[in-house]
């Protein structure tokens, strides 16, 4: 078998066997801030109505509901300020999933042979390289900046890929191009075009996919708000975005959508029949309604304001209470619900390290940033970072959770 554990597991694990703990690892959204009274709006109007509660409660088709996608594919021109057309999509050219992980799990099905290539970049999003890698995947990586992903990078290594024969076997490059997790950092607009330009020119005998995960693209602070990848591609060829309703609504409702190539979501389609027959019925309902009230917008902007407090809450405690070194620094994120954490060298931050006890036995618990890097060239994985969030975390639990963890660090420099 492939399949190995998810490092999610383990933390999660941790945190309920150690009572008083605060979590600043659960990449979790605020429980104070989930739309209740919304969604008892919407549901007592689809219920009270006994032919739309039976439509409801019935199947739909393994695609989605079709009004759903209708709703979806506005408020994806919304975002982008262009009309659908100008970037090849029709509300047939996307597809409800069960989250958008599934969306992430049924492109890599229908991509990735054991010993394909996936480029990422590094670090990168570890539940989903986790994924990757049980369907055989040779992940490779490239670096980033403070602007995003190295599209030269992936140039670099195309290029070399090409002069060693296995351009071929590359599927598609993974970016997270808004607030990524685990870093928080954005693409650029100047490297957004560009990477999908590289992508263009090296499928040349086949075509390489570049997949955009946009799940955090809503929970935007400060900053422009940027076109996606997805808007550059008029032909709708050579991208894939994937969406989700868990970080800018609600979670519970377990629905992504996903736009991408007429090819690609037709095999997604088939493999997604094969798993479910099609996300739940009831929560797109909820999800349509959301769209066409407004209360999906307007819940949007509280999350906006709700973690822009906890985020600084967050950079505020880390500036207070880390310990002054040139080496220690953090990424200020425009958005989503992660702060990227680099210590000094000798500080190791890994699962079996002495910082991740020492922080449990304190009382806070944090994701080391291994996890989030493949090995390099010579086997070797740095061990100087972590990732914190402020999702889930109470807004009074932020300071003395960045308290015990900079106390920690203090007593290991």
């Amino acid at each position: 078998m492939r399949t190995r554990e998810q490092p999610i597991s383990y933390l999660v694990a941790t945190a309920m066997r150690t009572p008083g703990l605060i979590n600043l690892a659960a990449g979790l959204v605020d429980p104070l801030t989930l739309p209740v009274e919304e969604c008892d709006a919407i549901a007592h109007r689809i219920f009270s109505d006994k032919s739309r509660g039976r439509v409801a409660l019935q199947y739909d088709t393994t695609q989605g509901l079709s009004d759903l996608r209708r709703e979806a594919l506005r408020h994806i021109e919304q975002m982008e300020g262009i009309p659908a057309s100008a970037m090849g999509l029709t509300p047939d050219s996307m597809l409800v999933t069960t989250g958008s992980q599934q969306a992430l799990y049924l492109i890599g099905d229908c991509l990735v042979d054991p010993g394909d290539i996936v480029i990422a970049a590094a670090p990168s999003y570890f539940v989903y390289t986790g994924t990757l890698d049980s369907l055989g995947a040779n992940i490779l990586t490239v670096p980033m900046d403070e602007n995003g992903m190295q599209v030269d990078a992936v140039e670099r290594l195309l290029e070399r890929l090409e002069r060693e024969g296995r351009l071929p076997k590359v599927k598609f490059v993974y970016c997270t191009s808004y607030y990524q997790n685990p870093t928080g950092l954005t693409l650029s607009a100047e490297r957004r075009p560009r990477l999908l330009e590289i992508v263009k020119r090296f499928s040349r005998e086949h075509r390489i996919l570049l997949l955009e995960d946009a799940a955090y693209r809503e929970l935007r602070y400060d900053g422009p708000a940027l076109r996606s990848i997805k808007s550059y591609d008029a032909e709708n060829r050579y991208t894939v975005s994937s969406h989700t309703f868990s970080k800018p609504f609600a979670p519970g409702l377990k629905l992504g959508y996903t736009t991408g190539p007429d090819d690609l979501l037709h095999a997604m389609l088939q493999q997604k029949g094969n798993h479910d027959f099609g996300s739940a019925n009831v929560t797109q309902h909820i999800a349509l309604e959301s769209f066409r009230d407004g209360s999906y917008q307007s819940h949007v902007e509280v999350l906006r304001k709700s973690y822009r407090v906890k985020r600084d809450a967050m950079l505020a405690s880390l500036l207070r209470f880390m310990p002054q070194d040139a080496a220690i620094h953090w990424i200020q994120p425009g958005g989503g619900l992660y702060v990227w954490v680099t210590l000094p060298e000798k500080v190791d931050t890994s699962r079996t390290g002495p910082m991740f006890g020492a922080c449990v036995r304190s009382g806070v618990l944090y994701v080391p940033g291994e996890y989030c890097f493949g090995r390099d060239e010579r086997g070797n994985v740095p061990k100087n970072h972590l990732r914190l969030s402020f999702g889930q975390v109470a807004p009074d639990q932020i300071e003395p959770g960045i308290e015990r963890l900079a106390a920690v660090v203090k007593e290991l420099l």
